[in-house]
Formats: structure tokens, C-alpha cells, sequence
């Protein structure tokens, strides 16, 4: 017989090779995947962190607006004083802001979704009532409503 059944040495080393393969392959796709998000951190910048991240970065650069502000109405006695001042409210705010977002940050993350939501409802309803506005009948002019038209010539 000229078929001849493989060992089990043979079908092991062909495991093998499957195995290797599939290992190839995820490897391949990992590559692939990080050097889309370098591609894409390279032209779009570092992407956007969870919302609890976003509203610490923004707590923070008014912290340091408000810090830096120089107030001409207090004038230059009260300034160093007021500075202080300043300075002391941000902190106070910021202690209490940073511990909410410790404790949950996933409510950030729903609350921009939500916030996303609403946004996409509201842009419907507008666009809605564009349409409805700007679809007149061409046969009727713009006279659309119950008065009765006026012919001033």
C-alpha cells in the first residue's frame, strides 16, 4: 500500500504547527494594533482619557488660570493678599472635587454618555424642525400659515 498513515509523532509536530501558527497570528495582529494606535497618537495627538480623567485635567487648568490671574481691581496692596486668597479657594476646591472623582469615576463616564445623548436628541429635534420650516409648498409660496394673503399692488 502506497498510503501510509501518519504517526503520531507526525500529527503532533502538525498540532504543533497549528499552534504556532495561531500564535503568529495573534502576534502579528498585536503588532499590527500597536502600530495603528502609535499611527494614530502620532497624527491625532494622546487620546481622550475616561471622563473622570478629562474633568481632573480641567479642575486643574482652572486651578491654574485662577492662580495666575493678576487682579488690577484690588490694586497692588490687596494683590499678593487676594492671590493668597485665590489660592486657598482653589485648593479647598480641588480637595473636594478629587475625592468624588477617586470614589467614581465611572459616574463621569455615564454622565458624558448621557451628556452625548441628550446632544444627539436635541441636534434631531432641530434638524426636525428645519426640515419642517424649509419644506414648504412650492405651489403656495411661503404662505403656509392660516392668514390670508395681501396682493400690495
Amino acid at each position: 500500500m502506497s498510503e501510509e498513515r501518519p504517526t503520531s509523532d507526525a500529527s503532533e509536530a502538525a498540532d504543533d504547527a497549528r499552534v504556532f501558527d495561531a500564535d503568529a497570528w495573534s502576534t502579528a495582529c498585536a503588532e499590527d494594533l500597536e502600530a495603528e494606535k502609535t499611527r494614530r497618537r502620532t497624527q491625532y495627538g494622546p487620546p481622550a482619557g475616561s471622563a473622570a480623567e478629562e474633568l481632573r485635567k480641567l479642575v486643574d487648568a482652572v486651578a491654574d488660570k485662577l492662580s495666575g490671574i493678576q487682579s488690577p481691581l484690588l490694586g497692588a496692596v490687596a494683590g499678593p493678599a487676594a492671590q493668597q486668597v485665590v489660592r486657598q479657594v482653589v485648593q479647598q476646591a480641588k480637595n473636594a472635587v478629587e475625592p468624588v472623582i477617586e470614589r467614581n469615576p465611572e459616574v463621569f463616564d455615564h454622565l458624558a454618555a448621557a451628556g452625548g445623548e441628550l446632544l444627539a436628541a436635541y441636534r434631531s429635534a432641530v434638524q426636525a424642525q428645519e426640515t419642517r420650516w424649509t419644506a414648504g409648498d412650492p405651489d403656495k409660496g411661503d404662505d403656509a400659515g392660516p392668514g390670508e394673503r395681501i396682493d400690495l399692488d
